[in-house]
């Protein structure tokens, strides 16, 4: 289907649950490409212990595909359909992908932990106007999370997307 190029975005699609294997290799006999990061885990059965090859994102694949043929994508057996953001599907940056294999490269069981915010976590706004502000966070709601900055002598409150933020480490 498509060769990796520079300016060809990568997609996320959601898969089957425990899926995500079986689709990166019909991916890979189409010649579409993908990633779907593997991480080694112990399993333990009751007569032995095993290491198996687990996909890193439970029920998500990488693609990596033209435009032009990015609905094709979703006859693939084991896709259910793209993750979406703002109504059209969510574009993930070259540099986020790298930044992904490298890890895995480096590093051996890794984890995906959702960051728990609670009442007082110091954060820092990734995305938006307010983005690299500093803030402390008030109250959470679902997947919002109310947000105190301090800015020229006066305190702003505002609700951001869970998404957004990130966890500042406090020296």
């Amino acid at each position: 289907m498509s060769s990796s190029n520079e300016h060809t975005p990568w997609y996320v699609v959601y898969t089957r649950p425990r899926w995500e294997k079986k689709v990166a290799q019909t991916l890979l006999e189409r010649g579409v490409v993908h990633y779907c990061p593997l991480n080694k885990a112990t399993r333990q059965w009751s007569d032995r212990k095993k290491i198996v090859l687990e996909p890193l994102f439970k029920g998500y694949v990488f693609v990596q595909v033209e435009d032009a043929e990015k609905w094709d994508i979703k006859k693939v057996d084991g896709i259910l359909n793209y993750v979406y953001w703002l109504g059209k599907p969510a574009k993930v940056k070259d540099e986020e992908i790298e930044t992904i294999k490298k890890f895995m490269n480096e590093f051996e069981g890794v984890e995906v932990v959702n960051i728990q915010l609670e009442k007082n976590t110091p954060v820092v706004i990734q995305q938006g106007v307010l983005m690299n502000y500093k803030g402390i966070v008030v109250e959470v709601l679902g997947n919002k999370a109310r947000v105190n900055i301090d800015s020229m002598g006066v305190r702003l409150s505002a609700v951001f997307d869970r998404s957004s933020l990130s966890v500042r480490q406090t020296v």
